[in-house]
């Protein structure tokens, strides 16, 4: 349950241990990279990359991405950013952020998204989550090899989903708190939410079936630089529209988020669960989405996340945008700042101080 305080604007609501030691020598085992190693990244100013190849699947071969910025000096803590869909790690502002504060930070691009991303594979697409755990146990093992001992998993929409999974079914002692960014944890569909429990259904036997997901362009607009936002980002990677999605994917989303309901979740970790203070619904620009949620509803959000475990703090962000660390300057600054505080309280104080 959230615990309730007050922060400036913002309205704040606040076993399993079991270390997967085989799983992660496994994937450290069979951990590569094509062409040797790290690489220069697109983003550039000190970020690098290298690929992990994962096993086939019923689409055929598979990768994931790593990205990388290190402190000047050596770090044991880390942070791992799981992106949402229709998205790869661009933010790389974040990343400044953290590794200003002393420490490593690492992002996974998910197969089939961004820099994973490879000559005739469907973007996207997925038929159950646990297909991302080899990628983010990738991640991991690159972590552990840089010296990282205590991590700090942050996820943002669906990466939000995919991390709070993730942790549910992996609880490890070197991940100490779970930063969650607008995850999503519910539908935000209105009525057509009656037709996801079928769509699912359908979807264990003819994964392929393409849903539709509409055509607007409305919340790239408020994120792009040349449009009303102030990023620049690859529209190869992360498309202006939202694409379509199969019938495998309604069903993956839909099983992973009943999987955290109820008290399921129990994740053991400090979890900051951050969302905008409002929602916003439409079909063409307006200057509200550049201060509102344009994709989630953000109570749908604070009902299902202050119940992911027993030590949840919510943070109403007011003016926030649905990726939240790409809102307007006069709301990340305060956000970048309260996120720190958080760790630093919530985290061993000679270990992981602000």
């Amino acid at each position: 349950m959230c615990q309730i305080r007050h922060f400036g604007r913002y309205h704040i609501m606040k076993s399993k241990q079991i270390l997967s030691i085989f799983a992660i020598l496994l994937v450290s085992a069979v951990f590569s990279a094509e062409g040797g190693g790290w690489r220069d990244d697109v983003l550039g100013d000190g970020y690098e990359m290298r690929y992990c190849e994962q096993d086939s699947d019923y689409s055929g071969a598979v990768r994931s991405s790593i990205v990388r910025k290190l402190p000047k000096e050596p770090a044991a803590k880390g942070v791992l950013y799981i992106h949402g869909f229709n998205d790869y790690f661009f933010q790389s502002d974040m990343g400044n952020r953290f590794v200003d504060k002393g420490y490593a930070f690492y992002a996974v691009d998910l197969r089939k998204y961004g820099r994973s991303l490879m000559p005739g594979q469907k973007p996207f697409e997925v038929r159950s989550l646990d297909e991302y755990f080899p990628d983010i146990d990738s991640a991991i093992v690159a972590m552990r090899q840089d010296g990282i001992r205590e991590i700090v998993l942050d996820g943002h929409s669906t990466g939000g989903l995919i991390a709070s999974y993730y942790l549910s079914r992996n609880p490890r002692p070197d991940i100490k708190a779970l930063l969650l960014n607008s995850p999503f944890l519910d539908w935000n569909l209105g009525w057509k939410e009656h037709l996801v429990p079928a769509i699912s259904l359908m979807g264990k036997f003819f994964p392929d079936m393409r849903i539709p997901q509409g055509d607007s362009e409305a919340y790239a607009e408020s994120l792009l630089a040349s449009d009303y936002g102030e990023w620049d980002f690859d529209t190869d990677w992360k498309f202006r529209r939202s694409p379509d999605v199969d019938a495998g994917w309604i069903r993956a989303i839909d099983k992973a988020q009943k999987a955290l309901r109820d008290g399921k979740a129990d994740i053991g970790v400090p979890v900051l669960l951050m969302y905008s203070d409002h929602s916003v619904y439409g079909d063409s620009w307006n200057k509200d989405f550049n201060s509102g949620d344009a994709v989630l509803d953000v109570e749908d959000i604070r009902r299902y996340g202050s119940r992911l475990g027993p030590d949840v703090t919510c943070v109403r962000v007011f003016g926030g945008l649905h990726d939240l660390v790409l809102s307007a300057p006069g709301v990340r600054e305060p956000l970048y700042k309260y996120i720190f505080g958080w760790l630093a309280k919530k985290l061993p104080k000679e270990k992981m101080a602000e």
